[in-house]
């Protein structure tokens, strides 16, 4: 697993080539799989094709002209919801979200995590775009990850150890 950690980046260009279906349920499935706090497992996962009328939606609020779209054209944009009230369902999703972006990277995917589109999802037409993504009553949108199989290469990001850690004994 080190190695998918180490070579795994955020892709932004995509085949246009669809996901077979069993291939979106493993990825669906990694998600919830993921540990949750106090074992709620709260959390939702509405998977769409890039063709779906949500996503046109979703892109006409963030920037109709925009160069590129939001899910960069992946053939799946994956909404990760999790239950209102819980103080840890954003924690959660993220958690559940990384599972999915690691699990991609494992079947030789990309994959973009995304959380750009979460004040029009939940700002005035929440009911609307709770309707159209089928979010369970009580829930609300919490970070999306767009796969597919990648058209580009990426290097790694470089980290700095030193710098970004802080060991106290």
């Amino acid at each position: 697993m080190n190695e998918i950690i180490n070579t795994r980046s955020s892709i932004r260009k995509y085949k246009d080539e669809p996901l077979p279906e069993d291939v979106v349920r493993t990825l669906a499935e990694a998600g919830l799989k993921a540990p949750t706090a106090t074992n709620k497992q709260e959390i939702h996962i509405t998977v769409t094709t890039k063709d779906h009328p949500v996503n046109k939606k979703i892109q006409d609020a963030l920037d109709p002209d925009a160069r590129a779209s939001f899910y960069y054209d992946a053939p799946v944009i994956m909404y990760l919801s999790a239950e209102d009230g819980f103080k840890w369902s954003d924690v959660d999703a993220g958690i559940a979200v990384e599972n999915i972006h690691l699990a991609a990277a494992s079947m030789g995917l990309g994959s973009v995590i995304l959380g750009c589109m979460k004040k029009v999802i939940n700002g005035d037409k929440k009911k609307e775009y709770d309707q159209m993504l089928e979010i369970p009553e009580g829930y609300s949108f919490r970070i999306g990850i767009a796969v597919g199989y990648p058209d580009t290469a990426k290097e790694q990001h470089q980290i700095n150890y030193d710098r970004d850690v802080t060991v106290l004994y």
